[in-house]
């Protein structure tokens, strides 16, 4: 009876360590090479608890940052150690590797330049998504990767979503930057930051990077390749994109859940926004 307290009281004594052990890690100055983008880009990463003593691999979930962040963004004011190591540890989300690049170096955005000369969304696909799953335990099946993203990192998260729906079972844009809702929205920003640019091109990059005109024009094979959560707040100034995005994928049959929360264009809406997509991915990756 003596050896049994003893034990128990040794078992509560190392109680608070064990549980200390149980945590992620986040890693936010790494880099990888891209010959693309003509540098090495940077990336932050989070493991989850016990990443580093298995052996198991892990589904992934590529999380995008806004306009004036770097890849620190969803680590410092997202606060996504805590917030995943809470979800995972409250059994709504799946253990999951998250990792986070900087797109604010250079220039600044996820997609390909009108001009050809600065092809974020070609290193993402070809060099950053090949190096993570070589350099990481990483199921590598499109059930098993998912993406989402905030502000600027929302269109990322939409753009690649559909030009890719072969690669990611999930998607969630939080407060999206959809770009121009119409033609002449984007004739006007194009021309002012290419003057003189062929009419052509302009219609040809519209018609492949507008939200709006891809979900207009998505096959009806494509429409259930990918689950959509969409998040906005009720005060948030893209509010308009956000809905007629909606709108659209409403009329056009795309499956998708749509949520208008309480809240603005900031920090304390998107950490609240953080467990809602973890859960929402782990269903495709628990296999819902």
């Amino acid at each position: 009876m003596k050896k049994l307290f003893n034990r128990i009281v040794l078992l509560l004594l190392f109680c608070p360590f064990l549980s200390m052990a149980q945590t992620g890690k986040v890693y936010d100055n790494l880099t990888v090479p891209s010959k693309i983008l003509k540098s090495d880009r940077k990336y932050a990463v989070y493991l989850p608890p016990g990443y580093e003593t298995s052996e198991r691999s892990y589904p992934i979930l590529y999380l995008l940052h806004g306009s004036g962040d770097d890849q620190t963004g969803w680590v410092q004011f997202g606060e996504v150690l805590n917030i995943t190591d809470k979800a995972i540890a409250d059994g709504i989300a799946t253990p999951m590797i998250i990792i986070m690049p900087d797109a604010n170096t250079g220039r600044r955005g996820y997609f390909n330049d009108i001009k050809g000369d600065w092809n974020y969304e070609d290193f993402f696909f070809k060099e950053l998504v090949p190096f993570v799953e070589k350099k990481y335990r990483v199921k590598s099946e499109k059930r098993f990767r998912a993406i989402s993203g905030l502000s600027m990192g929302g269109g990322g998260t939409f753009m690649y979503a559909l030009h890719h729906p072969e690669m990611f079972s999930s998607a969630c844009p939080l407060s999206a930057s959809v770009g121009s809702l119409t033609l002449e929205d984007a004739r006007t920003s194009i021309t002012k930051n290419n003057p003189g640019i062929a009419d052509s091109l302009i219609v040809k990059y519209y018609n492949e990077h507008s939200i709006l005109a891809l979900v207009n024009n998505m096959p009806d094979a494509q429409k259930k390749a990918v689950r959509w959560f969409i998040d906005d707040g009720d005060d948030d100034f893209l509010y308009e994109g956000n809905c007629l995005v909606h709108i659209a994928m409403r009329k056009n049959e795309i499956p998708h859940e749509f949520r208008i929360r309480d809240g603005a264009h900031t920090w304390t809406y998107w950490r609240a926004s953080l467990p809602n997509v973890l859960e929402f991915v782990s269903q495709a990756f628990h296999q819902y």
